[in-house]
Parts: C-alpha cells; sequence; structure tokens
C-alpha cells in the first residue's frame, strides 16, 4: 500500500526532477497549493509542480503579505504539501527571514521539510507584495550576500536556490537583469522575474541571461497574463500560478455563504459543490479500507 499516507517518491528524487525540468526544453508548470489537498489535485490533473506562496499562506493566516510570517510557519506547511505529493515543490521564501545567516537556515530547514527549491528576494527586509507600489530594494551586493549564504548552507546540490529580483519596476529592466547575472554568478540556479508587463518585457530579459527563468502569473498585477505556450516560446522555463487557486475558492466561498445567508439553505449551490464522491475518490477512502483490511484480517484464538 505504497503512496497511501505519504508520497512514494523521495525528497531527492523530486529535486532532482525539478532540476532536470528547468533545462528539458519544456516549460514547468506550477501552480499554488493553499492546502496539502490541493496539492494531490494539481498531481493528479498532470502539472509539473506545486508552488507555496508566501502570499496565499499569509492570507490563509488573516494577515498581509508584507512579511509577517516566520520561518517556522512557512516551513511547516511546506512541509504538510510536499510530503502528500510525488511533484517537485517550489516554497516562496521571501528575503530568507533575516540576514544572511537566516537565509542560509532557511535552506537547511527547507531541506529537512522535503522542499524541492525556494526563491529569495532581494528586497529591504521586511518585503511586501510584489505586486505593489512602494516596494524597496536592497543594494545588489547585499543580495548576493543573501545568495551566497544560501548556496554554502545547501547540502543536497540539486535543491532549487531561485533568485527573485522586484527591480525592473523600481529600477528598470535593465538594472534588473544587471541583477539578474550578479545573482546568477552569485550561484543562483534560476532567476524569478518579478512584475514584468509585456511578452517584449519577457524577450528581452530571455536575451540576456542564460541560466532559466521563471515567470509569475499573478491574477490582478502588473503582468500580462500570457499562455505557457508563450512564455515557453520565448524561452521561459517555469512558471507559477501563486494565488489561483486560493482566488477561487475564496470567491466560491463567499458567494456561497451570501447564498446561505439570504436563502437560509445550501440547496441551490450543490452543483457548484465538489461531490463527497469526488473528494473520496481523491483522499482514496478505497484504498485505506483495503489497507485496513489486509492488516487486521486475524483473530485471536482462545490459547494466545
Amino acid at each position: 500500500m505504497t503512496g497511501l499516507l505519504a508520497a512514494t517518491t523521495s525528497a531527492a528524487d523530486k529535486r532532482a526532477a525539478f532540476k532536470a525540468g528547468l533545462t528539458s526544453g519544456r516549460i514547468q508548470r506550477f501552480p499554488g497549493a493553499f492546502n496539502p489537498l490541493v496539492a494531490k489535485l494539481i498531481q493528479e490533473i498532470g502539472f509539473e509542480g506545486v508552488y507555496v506562496s508566501g502570499a496565499v499562506l499569509s492570507a490563509d493566516l488573516g494577515l498581509p503579505d508584507i512579511g509577517l510570517t516566520t520561518l517556522t510557519e512557512v516551513a511547516g506547511r511546506g512541509q504538510q504539501i510536499a510530503r502528500v505529493t510525488d511533484l517537485p515543490v517550489l516554497i516562496d521564501a521571501d528575503t530568507g527571514f533575516g540576514e544572511p545567516m537566516s537565509a542560509a537556515r532557511t535552506v537547511t530547514v527547507m531541506e529537512d521539510a522535503g522542499i524541492a527549491g525556494l526563491h529569495l528576494e532581494d528586497q529591504v527586509n521586511p518585503k511586501r507584495c510584489g505586486h505593489l507600489d512602494g516596494k524597496a530594494v536592497v543594494p545588489t551586493e547585499d543580495m548576493v550576500r543573501r545568495l551566497s549564504a544560501a548556496v554554502a548552507a545547501r547540502r543536497d546540490p540539486n535543491f532549487v536556490i531561485c533568485a527573485r529580483t522586484d527591480a525592473a519596476g523600481i529600477e528598470g529592466i535593465d538594472a534588473a537583469i544587471d541583477r539578474a547575472k550578479a545573482y546568477a554568478d552569485a550561484g543562483a540556479d534560476l532567476i524569478f522575474t518579478e512584475a514584468l508587463h509585456t511578452p517584449a518585457e519577457f524577450e528581452k530579459f530571455r536575451a540576456a541571461v542564460s541560466i532559466p527563468l521563471l515567470a509569475n502569473m499573478t491574477e490582478f498585477g502588473k503582468s500580462e497574463l500570457l499562455a505557457a505556450e508563450v512564455l515557453d516560446s520565448i524561452g521561459f522555463n517555469a512558471v507559477i500560478y501563486p494565488v489561483t487557486t486560493l482566488r477561487l475558492a475564496m470567491f466560491a466561498a463567499e458567494a456561497g455563504l451570501r447564498e446561505i445567508y439570504t436563502q437560509g439553505t445550501q440547496a441551490g449551490l450543490l452543483d457548484k459543490m465538489q461531490h463527497r464522491s469526488r473528494l473520496y475518490e481523491l483522499l482514496q477512502y478505497e484504498r485505506y479500507n483495503e489497507f485496513d483490511t489486509d492488516i487486521f484480517n486475524f483473530t485471536l484464538g482462545r490459547n494466545q
């Protein structure tokens, strides 16, 4: 009954798959999971990976995305998600939860949690959501120290360290490209280009940077929503959809609650709900029943 209580793929194999996927010539699609159950759905549908968003984790706790969450909270949720899926999990580690030594510790904690990779950003700590105005970035040399500490702390060479730059909206695309090159030289495996606007900007970044690139296709932000095929044709290696599943779920939950409030019943909402049988299928209830039967199918004799 392997794969029942937890994923069967080891953390090392997930990391190797993530690293290989970045150079496979096929864009790696990482939808965000706001809980482990969504991660199981992402795997079942056939995506290449799972993303854990810091903004989503903050929102789940009823907090804004302004650097209020802790390493322990983020790693704990990441571990819960990683343990149920055979897909690699990429997690948002903000600025590393402190100075360079904290970024180094963050890498070791995420490795121990079974995560396949993390991204660190060049914002001033505490950070804010990448699609908000009023952001500030640290000097390039400060981010290089942050990254260098993270790379030095890594024990599994396949653990992906992604450097996110928020400089495009502050210092301009050329400055963001210069930063990306410096971050690649510091040992980053992947560059996350935040808040680019148009295909031309994505193309300019791709032409200038030699290592794998990640695009953020978040809704209601500063980037035009480009199809995965378009990003793939531009030459991007990975794409995240960080808040999509939470937005879908919260819209449905709010609409349903308002109907119950006004109508006094959920009877009119049944066709908008995941059926009990589908939930049981996703959770593999039938296999758990078989597992119980296989283990507890003995009887005790009188003389035992």
